[in-house]
């Protein structure tokens, strides 16, 4: 009988478990700006664990699970080639700032006037 309840716990478990687990899981939406794509790489963990337990007329069962994730790097795709830049153990953002300088310079040169950007 307990090992009926540990079956059922662990298939509730693992039921509708890839209704939230997906390959964009580890690979992120992409971003597109201007002719450079951002593609986000994450590391994802994930922990399981269940029992039963049997005492004369007393059946009970349970279970857990707990995830992480976090960023590991980004796939830089432009018009220069393809980057892999880690971001771990730094700020993403300044990364992906320093190894696409010319992001910057694409929305300036958009929002201002035509007048001010043909004096550059």
């Amino acid at each position: 009988m307990a090992e009926n309840g540990f079956k059922n716990t662990v298939e509730s478990l693992f039921a509708g478990m890839d209704s939230f687990l997906s390959t964009k899981t580890v690979v992120g939406e992409a971003v597109t700006i201007g002719e450079t794509t951002l593609l986000p790489l994450v590391d994802v963990t994930f922990g399981v664990g269940a029992g039963a337990f049997l005492d004369g007329n007393k059946n009970s069962a349970g279970g857990g699970m707990g995830g992480k994730m976090s960023p590991s790097a980004v796939l830089v795709i432009g018009p220069n080639g393809t980057r892999l830049v880690n971001v771990r153990n730094q700020d993403a953002l300044t990364k992906i700032l320093d190894m696409v300088p010319d992001l910057a310079d694409k929305f300036v040169k958009k929002d201002l006037p035509e007048e001010c950007s043909k004096e550059e």
